[in-house]
């Protein structure tokens, strides 16, 4: 949480690191490795800031292997799972904090500042249960919808549909301009879901 109580979520952590790393010279081939649900905002602040941002499945362990993979030193999650590879292979919180404080004294601006490098857009994440996940990739009628709606965001919002590992279910997330925008998408998208992958 910044000074005003506003939570700094993990996208917003790794731009901040890796926008000090840049400045320190030690971000390494100048990229950062994050997952695909990372929000549109990093991505948007990161190609502002020259910095390079590969996109990987969902789980710090394929943040890790892409690491590794490429020599990149620094990777994380939305939620908060930060690698910083010169330090650890795993998120460590406290190391985390340690180099977020190190960033706001050594610059003199508030934490709220810092952050304020990731523009986060409006997400919205819709549950859909009791449908065929396994269908999910290889169904016409919601493949179609999606690209409907990715033509309809534009460079502006994305679209991202998961099924998730542990439950049946698949995951409908939208970002946008505005919340109404990836609210009206998001549910357009749900029911498509609902209606092509139904058990």
């Amino acid at each position: 949480m910044d000074h005003t109580g506003t939570l700094v979520d993990g996208d917003q952590i790794m731009g901040m690191l890796a926008v000090a790393l840049r400045d320190a010279g030690s971000l390494a081939q100048n990229t950062l490795v994050a997952t695909v649900m990372s929000n549109l905002g990093l991505k948007l602040a990161m190609n502002a800031a020259g910095i390079a941002m590969i996109e990987t499945g969902v789980g710090d362990r394929y943040v890790l292997e892409e690491m590794r993979l490429g020599g990149y030193s620094l990777g994380g999650e939305q939620s908060g799972h930060v690698i910083m590879g010169a330090h650890s292979t795993t998120g460590d919180g406290v190391l985390t904090a340690l180099h977020i404080a190190e960033r706001v004294v050594g610059t003199g601006q508030k934490l709220s500042e810092l952050a304020g490098i990731v523009d986060r857009l409006p997400q919205v994440l819709i549950n859909v249960p009791g449908v065929d996940k396994a269908r999910s990739e290889t169904d016409e009628g919601l493949n179609a919808a999606v690209a409907d709606a990715e033509t309809e965001l534009g460079a502006t919002g994305r679209v991202l549909l998961r099924s998730s590992g542990t439950e049946a279910l698949v995951r409908v997330m939208v970002e946008a301009a505005s919340l109404e925008h990836a609210q009206r998408v998001a549910t357009r998208l749900a029911g498509v879901v609902r209606a092509r992958l139904a058990l």
